[in-house]
This record gives structure tokens, C-alpha cells and sequence, in this order.
């Protein structure tokens, strides 16, 4: 046998020359497919990331086309309302907040088709001017408000027309939860959310409008504003308000509850008042403030300053007396009183009989510079500056003479604003301080710090006895709600109509005081033009209409003021004159 073969490698199946061309043309000469297979891959994850980062690219670009919208509307938001913080009364209840709205705008620019945008947008929302949206979409602005605070059914019908170009805002609408109640305390805001009247006005006054301009009041992270005024007591004196108006058929109506040790006011309404919330209500001249924008007459009431400046001289005192036997003739006037008594009467009588005669004697006896200088101190002669910004100027005589004394004794030729005469007659109660009244929470510390001394105490004891008097023996005995030792004083005035005064037309006002031997609130009610019924007798003074008027006020809010009723307490002769410093 021949030698055994060796074997030979096997060899590789001859390959076709088109397909290694091929190979060669797409892989070229001695590549590694396999790494070529791995950059294969990385190329497509490339080109997958690439598309990717495209539409990442384009979402991007669309919210900061998005945000270019907001730019385009820069100039609106100054206009956008921004937030403000709560007004809470003094025991936290909400008596103005902010809540979200809607507004509806558009943008002159995206919208394809102004005049099918117009058309439909006014047929959704009828109270939308055609003529002011068709101008506004023609402009060529980037932005334009064409409804402020739409509501929600409005927001949702819009958003069903899917109009390219118009969209909304939202912002921060006022809102006031209590109503009438506290108008024209809070006052109230205009469509931007700034303060145009009351204490809403005096927010803006005090830094919050600079905030606003600033961006740094743009959320509700701010501290309520805490009131003295107490809803509660606020409700009771307007009810028995508006029930005293339609009763006595009176023009208007209004009332104070003061703290007399602290200057705090508890309550303020003046009747006919507005809702906050219906803004065009506010724009009624009738619909004033009475007590801080009005000035008027305050009859008798002035008699309170007219006999503490003559007790507080010393040249007087309880039992001084005067001659009001007759009327009394100032050259071509001649002064005369409501109610005669036809001989010599003290100053106790004065008082409880309200006689004219004999305070203008007790003013001509002290003097006219006497007499100005004492109701300067008293803070009547100058605007009475609160937190409210309306306010208005006393109006007193540019020449003051004798018969200016005389008149202005008793409540003629002068007028002031109700709360001024308040914040006086706290001070002859209150132990002589005279007290700028707020409508902020005051301690009895912090009135202290700012209370002047302007009667001596002795006079204070003296003023209280005849105002707890007045209550036992004279024209406030129906406002004596038994158990709140109730003092006061009533005041009629005759309203100057054509420059002459009107007998049948009067301002009539009680001020009460409870309780007197230790006084804590001031209660002032005022009626303007109230009419006589069957049950006055054919009256209009005070005593039967104002004064049990405040009896009712003092019947509902002496409880919730924590005011404890008391019985069987001596009269006033023993309970005050005996704990007075001097007794005269």
C-alpha cells in the first residue's frame, strides 16, 4: 500500500465576485463585521436621539412661545388684580376677602377670523359690547382685556368656540361675605382690586398699593387687618335702624357705638347704605357716609360742651343759677326754648330741660376767645382725621362774635362731623382724656399713650351725673333700659333750608352713655327728617323718635358687649355726685 495522504485544510467555499463586490463596496476590505454591526446600532440610537431631541426642541419652543404671550401682556399686568389681605372684625369674622375670577382677554394678533371671533363671543356673553370688542381685537396690540371676572358658565361656553387667540387670566376678585353690613367701614375696591373708598383706600394709603408695584403682594400669604368694629353689635344697630327709618319715615339714619375708654369704634352705620359688592350702588350721593363726610348741626348735644367748659372754669357749678324767665333778646334775634319754665332755673335744669336761654347765658358768661379756645381743646373746630379717608372739615364762623356763642351754646351756627362730636363727648365721660377714635384694635395702654387730658376729673363726675340725670328726670327717660344705668343727652336741630331754618325738617341725635357710673360705650342714633305718627303725638323732637330708638339699640347690644345688667342702684345724686372729688 502505498503511504497515507496527508490531510489538506478545508477549505473556503469560492465566493461569487459580484457579492464581493458588493461586500467590498458597503463594508470595505478586511472590516470586522461585528464591529461594524455595533456602529450600525449606535447610528440609529443616534438618529432616534436626534429625533427625539427635536420634538423635545419644539415642546420647549412652544412654552416659551407660551410665556412670550405673558410678555405681550406685561403692560396688562399692572392692571391684573392682585392680592389683598383679609379685613377681619374683632373677633376674626371675614368682612372682606379675595376669591379667584376669570377675566376673559384676547390677542389681536393669533386671532384668524376678528370679525367670526366677534361675533361669536358676543353671542355667548350679551352684556359684551360689539363696538368696544371690535376695537380692541382690531388693534394691533399683543394683548387686550375684553371682559373682566366672567363667570363660570361664560368661562365654559367660550372654551367650547375654541377660538384660536383668546384665553383667560386669573385673578383676584374682592368680595365682601357680610354684604350692606360694614359698607361704609370697609368701603370697597374698583375692578383692579385697588382701594377706592373706606378703610380698603387707607390699606393702599398705607403701603399696599407700593407692594402691589413692587410684586411682592401677589399672593393671600398676608396678615389679616384686625378691626374694632363687632359684626355683631354692627347687625343689631343697623336693624334697629332701619327699623326706626321706615317707622318714623325718616330720611336717613345713623349710628355710633364708641368705647369710650379706648376711642375704639364698635359699630358705624349710616342709612341708605350699599353693598360692597354691587360697586355702582356706592356712586348714589345719597349713599354718603353721614357720620364722617357729612357735617352738621348738633342741637342740643353742643349744650354737653357749653356747660362742662363753664364747670370745668370753677365759675360755675351744679346749683349756679339762671334767668330764664323770659326770652332772650340779642339785637334783632331773639332766643327762646322748646319747653318754658318761665323763672330762675340751675344748671342741673339746664341740662335736663335743654334750655337754650340758659346755656347761651352760661357761654356769654365765659367769653367768646373762652368759649373757642375750650372747643379747640375739645377737637371740634378741626377735621377729625381717622383711618377712614373721607372725612370732612368742621364749618364754623370766619368771624366768631357774641351772638356766635350764643348761638353755638346750644347747637346752632356750627356743624361737625357726627364722630367728632362722639370723640369730644367721650372725653368729658371718660375721666377728662380726649381720645382720637380708631378703627383699629386698641388697648386701654395704647389709648393712654395718645390721650390728651382736656377736663379736670371732678368735671368728668359732673358730666355723667347730668347725663345719668337726664335719663332719670328728662328727655331720655325712655332710652332707660333698667339694669345699664343709662345716661344721655337728645338733641334737635332745625335744618337750614334756603338759607333759613325749617321748623318741620330736623336732624334729631341721642347720645347715650352706659353705664354712668362707670361709663365703657357711647351710643350715638341720629334721624334725619323723621315724621310725626299717631304714636309721637304729633312730635319730631328727639325724645320720640331718637331716644327710644336708642333704648332698643342699648336693649340688643349691652349683652354682647359684655355689659352685666345691675338693679336697685341708687340715683345718681348718691351713686356719682357721692364718689366725685369736690360735690357741689
Amino acid at each position: 500500500m502505498s503511504p497515507a495522504t496527508p490531510a489538506r485544510p478545508t477549505e473556503k467555499p469560492t465566493e461569487p465576485w459580484r457579492q464581493r463586490l458588493i461586500r467590498s463596496l458597503l463594508y470595505g476590505r478586511n472590516v470586522d463585521r461585528a464591529a461594524k454591526a455595533r456602529a450600525r446600532v449606535g447610528l440609529a440610537m443616534l438618529a432616534f436621539a436626534s429625533v427625539y431631541a427635536l420634538i423635545g426642541g419644539r415642546l420647549v419652543m412652544f412654552a416659551i412661545g407660551a410665556d412670550a404671550h405673558g410678555a405681550r401682556r406685561a403692560a396688562a399686568q399692572e392692571v391684573v388684580a392682585t392680592a389683598r389681605p383679609d379685613i377681619v372684625d374683632r373677633n376674626g369674622a371675614i368682612l372682606a376677602t379675595d376669591v379667584k375670577a376669570a377675566s376673559l382677554f384676547g390677542e389681536p394678533r393669533r386671532i384668524i377670523d376678528k370679525d367670526e371671533a366677534i361675533e361669536l363671543l358676543t353671542a355667548t356673553i350679551p352684556d359684551l359690547d360689539e363696538a368696544e370688542v371690535r376695537e380692541r381685537l382690531k388693534s394691533r396690540k399683543g394683548f387686550a382685556w375684553l371682559k373682566r371676572e366672567v363667570t363660570p358658565a361664560q368661562q365654559q361656553a367660550i372654551h367650547k368656540l375654541g377660538i384660536p387667540g383668546i384665553g383667560f387670566l386669573r385673578e383676584n376678585k374682592r368680595v365682601y361675605p357680610t354684604g350692606n353690613e360694614v359698607a361704609h367701614l370697609i368701603g370697597l375696591v374698583n375692578i383692579d382690586n385697588q382701594g377706592i373708598a373706606g378703610l380698603e383706600k387707607w390699606l393702599d394709603n398705607q403701603g399696599l398699593a407700593d407692594l402691589h408695584r413692587a410684586g411682592f403682594a401677589t399672593d393671600r400669604l398676608q396678615k389679616p387687618i384686625e378691626l374694632s368694629v363687632d359684626l355683631r353689635v354692627e347687625h343689631a344697630l343697623r336693624d334697629e335702624l332701619l327699623k326706626a327709618k321706615d317707622k318714623f319715615h325718616a330720611k336717613a339714619a345713623s349710628g355710633i357705638v364708641s368705647n369710650v375708654k379706648t376711642g375704639e369704634i364698635v359699630a358705624m352705620v349710616s342709612l341708605p347704605d350699599f353693598d360692597p359688592n354691587n360697586p355702582r350702588e356706592a356712586h348714589d350721593p345719597d349713599r354718603i357716609n353721614r357720620l364722617t363726610t357729612g357735617v352738621y348741626e348738633m342741637g342740643s348735644t353742643f349744650k354737653a360742651f357749653t356747660l362742662a367748659m363753664a364747670l370745668d372754669s370753677g365759675k360755675i357749678n351744679l346749683n349756679s343759677s339762671w334767668d330764664a324767665r323770659g326770652n332772650l333778646h340779642y339785637g334783632k334775634f331773639t332766643i327762646h326754648d322748646s319747653h318754658p319754665l318761665g323763672r330762675f332755673i340751675n344748671t342741673k335744669e339746664v341740662f335736663t330741660f335743654s334750655s337754650n336761654i340758659g346755656a347761651a347765658r352760661i357761654a356769654l358768661g365765659q367769653g367768646v376767645e373762652a368759649h373757642k379756645a375750650f372747643l379747640a381743646k375739645m377737637g371740634q373746630l378741626t377735621r377729625l382725621r381717622t383711618e377712614l379717608p373721607e372725612s370732612a372739615a368742621p364749618l364754623i364762623p370766619r368771624r366768631w362774635g357774641e351772638l356766635n356763642t350764643v348761638t353755638i351754646a346750644f347747637g346752632q351756627g356750627m356743624s361737625v362731623a357726627p364722630l367728632q362730636a362722639v370723640m369730644g363727648i367721650n372725653a368729658l365721660v371718660n375721666g377728662g382724656y380726649l381720645i382720637p377714635p380708631t378703627f383699629m384694635k386698641r388697648s386701654e395702654s395704647e389709648a393712654a399713650a395718645v390721650a390728651k387730658r382736656v377736663v379736670k376729673p371732678e368735671t368728668s363726675d359732673k358730666m355723667r351725673f347730668l347725663m345719668r340725670l337726664n335719663a332719670e328726670i328728662g328727655t331720655a327717660k325712655t332710652a332707660d333700659v333698667k339694669g345699664y344705668y343709662v345716661g344721655g343727652k337728645t338733641g334737635t336741630s332745625e335744618k337750614v333750608i334756603n338759607g333759613r331754618y325749617a321748623k318741620k325738617r330736623v336732624l334729631n341725635s341721642f347720645t347715650a352713655i352706659m353705664p354712668c357710673d362707670d361709663p365703657k360705650y357711647q351710643i350715638l342714633v341720629m334721624l334725619d327728617e323723621p315724621q310725626a305718627i299717631p304714636e309721637t303725638k304729633g312730635f319730631i323732637t328727639s325724645g320720640w323718635n331718637a331716644v327710644p330708638t336708642g333704648g332698643k339699640v342699648i336693649e340688643r347690644i349691652a349683652p354682647l358687649l359684655g355689659v352685666e345688667p345691675r338693679f336697685d342702684l341708687p340715683p345718681s345724686e348718691r351713686l356719682i355726685l357721692a364718689a366725685s372729688r369736690t360735690t357741689q
